[in-house]
């Protein structure tokens, strides 16, 4: 799993709270930035469907962190649509938020 191997996200954040969670999203996006030694990383977690959704968690549930230098901001959102429409809407709302961080704009 890219999660906590490629990324080194602990395993106890996963087991605590969920693959699709703001503490997961956030060790995701300081593990790019660590792993490949950049200034800016993303990352995005969720479930994009058709299955996997729960209650809790229904598809189109997408956790989003851009990290830039120590500052990293989460942000969960709710995406209507299938698989491909919710994974290019996690991808814009991604970008989007790693320019609001770089542009110091809440």
């Amino acid at each position: 799993m890219v999660k906590s191997g490629t990324l080194d996200v602990p395993p106890e954040l996963l087991d605590r709270y969920g693959a699709v969670s703001e503490e997961v999203v956030s060790a995701m996006a300081e593990g790019v930035q660590r792993q490949f030694a950049v200034a800016a990383a993303l990352a995005i977690t969720g479930i994009a469907g058709p299955g996997g959704g729960t209650p809790e968690k229904p598809v189109g549930t997408v956790w989003l962190a851009a990290r830039f230098g120590a500052e990293t901001r989460a942000l969960k959102r709710m995406f209507p649509g299938d698989r491909g429409e919710i994974r290019a809407r996690s991808a814009q709302a991604a970008l989007d938020l790693l320019r609001r961080l770089l542009a110091n704009v809440p």
